[in-house]
């Protein structure tokens, strides 16, 4: 006893000394002594009573879905029931007071329960740990360890934006020094209150807590904790903290499960955690329902290898702060930008085999990270104290050198999608230029300057595809979406830049035969408005590549809830089977499959429905619907297919072409300036505007395409044609006084916004 006693100060020293989440208890608390075994239970070296007034006693009937049963009984299958006569050999033992427990010894059949009554969540006293050393538990009909009843810290309605303290939660875990403590469990299915569809009972995890759950190790961190589930491995109903020890799981369903929407936390601040979920149909690593916060510890973490599952999951933020973190799965939700720590995910253009090797090393040939796979994979998550911002690092798959085609930016070499609705919304039509008095041909304040346009400024319009060649732009709006398949083996971390897609082996690297790929006859993949259905009915390659070695991937971006894969064979001409219907920015790659010895090769297309595709527009900024509104008409598009650049300035062509679309104008050459590229994609602008009287340059014949405009010059612009139009708008209101200087992109389509 003196033993254990010390083994317990030294985790309450580093309790106290701890910034957030280590199990606390006091010296003069007594711990109770529970031997299990399949035959007796003791505690404190006494036969355990059977009468529930006790601090522990056994004979509890165990909670367990019933066979035999009725819809009005449950939400369970057939597969979910269980026997009387199973469930009858179960032994539970049920804690009722708090106290500190140590627990050792075997049971065959049963569980350990705590229950300190339906008061105790509001009782800061109700605290009950647990210290584990050498348990062996199997339960067949439900979780192997649960807390009912304890105290909890934290309403399940409080938004914590993922920073909880649990070091006074109610049910607090200790992994004892060098123990190795063994949890095989099933679960309960949902049982319905009598009479209701309300729940009575659900737990989906082997190791289960109702309430926040603090999981500790001893002052070595030696202590292990082996969970095998039927279902979930280890679950909270709200929060849950693992902050040292060992934890291993695997788990037919998800490996940690904590599952109050938009609220729970799942903390991981040290230890290790090795997660091997998804054994079944399906299952995420680890699954939060609310937040993931990893600020220290060693986590390795992988999810079922055929559903869209992934090694990270949660519907709001991860974030990465410390420790090192591995992820593996078909697809990981992207991790959050306000990390503190650099990390770096890979999308791969095609499934790797179970046994690949991962290597990442910096340019010196230093490993940063080493790993075997032992299931199949699609994605990689990895964050660890060495990555390094703006670092170039090299990745290889079982020795060969990778290479991405697209960036948290977007995709690389070629306009790869970023479309605007191909739903007839971006069809510029006829119309009728404004008639009436030409105004005064002379330069007066506010026209346009004389000079060049200054260095760097664009000469494609703002609405095409950054890089595309000239005469690519179509003049409809519509952009091209093919893609080159070029990419690059340079990954380079920076504040903005952390997700690469596309990653497949090098040509170069590879020795195989370079493939790429179109789709929709060479059209791409057109956006579509909300409610509308994406037009996908053909896929074309390069070379003749077997259609069972063509793997296409749809995601969302960032990766949150949407992910299909299939090969091409296994569509059978039914491309709706993988493409998505809710609103969304998602991603569609093309690859040949990494297995295929004489072949390689990725295409991607970016496409959205109902929103925006653009990665530098939030749907908070002020200007997010009038973006919005022009790019759906096909009005405004993108400086490329994931950037609208808002805070960029605006030509005098792309002021005078996106104008016009605006109004669906006909267009008219015109040879009233020197420096207008005749059918050059903004001269028919151009001309219209020369002839209204909308713009006249700068008095010695040129029209200066490339220079910027200011918003005094385009509040000029519009005067004039709200003068030959005859319109009722009022000037100021359209420019207010907060805009001056050079008219960004934004502000141009929060002005052009007002005249729809």
């Amino acid at each position: 006893m003196l033993k254990r006693t010390t083994s317990l100060m030294l985790v309450l020293i580093l309790t106290m000394t701890s910034a957030v989440g280590l199990a606390s208890a006091s010296t003069t608390t007594k711990e109770t002594v529970i031997k299990l075994t399949d035959t007796v239970v003791t505690v404190d070296g006494e036969v355990a009573s059977t009468s529930s007034s006790s601090a522990v006693y056994t004979g509890a009937s165990i909670v367990y879905y019933e066979d035999g049963k009725d819809s009005s009984y449950g939400e369970g299958t057939e597969s979910d029931a269980h026997s009387a006569e199973e469930a009858a050999k179960h032994t539970v033992v049920t804690i009722t007071e708090p106290g500190t427990y140590l627990v050792s010894g075997k049971l065959s059949a049963g569980q350990l329960a705590v229950d300190l009554g339906t008061d105790a969540a509001s009782d800061p006293t109700a605290v009950v740990t647990l210290i584990l050393d050498g348990v062996d538990i199997t339960n067949t009909v439900a979780p192997g360890v649960i807390f009912y009843n304890v105290y909890e810290p934290y309403s399940d309605t409080e938004d914590t934006k993922g920073i909880v303290d649990l070091s006074q939660a109610g049910a607090q875990v200790i992994l004892a020094d060098n123990a190795i403590n063994t949890v095989n469990g099933a679960y309960v299915a949902r049982i319905y209150k009598t009479g209701t569809t309300k729940k009575l009972h659900k737990y989906d995890g082997a190791f289960y807590s109702k309430m926040s759950m603090n999981i500790s190790g001893e002052a070595k961190g030696t202590g292990e904790l082996h969970i095998t589930a039927t279902n979930e491995g280890l679950d909270s109903e709200l929060h849950l903290a693992l902050n040292g020890g060992k934890v291993y799981i695997e788990a037919q369903d998800d490996g940690i499960n904590t599952n109050e929407d938009g609220i729970s936390v799942t903390s991981i601040n040290g230890g290790y955690l090795y997660v091997n979920a998804g054994l079944g149909a399906e299952g995420d690593g680890i699954d939060s329902n609310g937040y993931l916060t990893i600020n220290g510890g060693t986590i390795v973490t992988m999810a079922n290898e055929r559903s869209p599952d992934g090694g990270i999951d949660a519907d709001s933020d991860i974030i990465i702060n410390g420790g090192t973190v591995l992820a593996l799965g078909t697809r990981n939700d992207a991790t959050s930008s306000t990390s503190k720590q650099p990390f770096i995910e890979l999308s791969f253009a095609s499934t790797h085999a179970a046994g690949s090797k991962i290597l990442l090393t910096d340019t010196e040939g230093n490993e940063l990270l080493s790993h075997t796979a032992e299931k199949a994979f699609q994605s990689v998550t990895f964050s660890s104290a060495d990555l390094k911002l703006d670092t170039e690092y090299h990745l290889y798959i079982d020795g060969i050198q990778q290479q991405y085609t697209g960036n948290s930016f977007g995709m690389m070499g070629g306009g790869p999608g970023g479309n605007p609705p191909g739903d007839g919304n971006g069809q510029f039509g006829q119309g009728t230029p404004p008639t009436g008095e030409r105004p005064d041909n002379g330069m007066t304040n506010g026209q346009f300057p004389e000079g060049t346009p200054p260095e760097g400024t664009m000469s494609r319009p703002d609405n095409n595809l950054a890089g595309m060649p000239e005469g690519s732009f179509n003049p409809n709006g519509q952009e091209s979406t093919t893609t080159s398949g070029e990419g690059s083996t340079a990954f380079v971390i920076t504040e903005t830049v952390h997700s690469f897609s596309g990653v497949s082996e090098a040509t170069d690297a590879s020795g195989k035969t370079k493939v790429t790929f179109t789709v929709n006859d060479g059209a791409g993949i057109q956006s579509v408005a909300s409610g509308k259905s994406i037009v996908f009915d053909g896929v074309s390659a390069s070379v003749a590549v077997p259609e069972s070695d063509i793997q296409l991937t749809v995601t969302d971006m960032p990766s949150e809830n949407y992910s299909e894969t299939f090969l091409l064979s296994e569509l059978k001409g039914d491309f709706s089977k993988i493409m998505p219907q809710e609103d969304g920015q998602y991603r569609l790659t093309i690859a040949v499959v990494s297995s295929n010895e004489t072949y390689t090769g990725v295409s991607q297309w970016q496409f959205a429905i109902g929103v925006l595709p653009f990665t530098d527009v939030n749907s908070n900024d002020v200007s997010y619907n009038a973006i919005k509104s022009l790019y759906e008409q096909g009005i405004m598009i993108g400086t490329s297919s994931t950037r609208f650049s808002p805070n960029s300035p605006v030509t005098r062509a792309s002021a005078i072409t996106t104008l016009g679309r605006l109004l669906k104008i006909e267009q008219a050459e015109s040879s009233s300036f020197n420096d207008v590229v005749k059918n050059s994609w903004y001269s028919g602008y151009v001309g219209w505007a020369a002839q209204s009287g909308i713009v006249i340059g700068d008095g010695k014949g040129n029209f200066m395409p490339n220079a910027n405009v200011t918003v005094e010059q385009m509040k000029l612009i519009i005067s004039r044609y709200v003068k030959l139009s005859g319109l009722n708008i009022s000037i100021d209101d359209l420019f207010p006084s907060t805009i001056t200087g050079t008219m960004t992109r934004a502000e141009l389509a929060t002005l052009l916004s007002k005249l729809l």
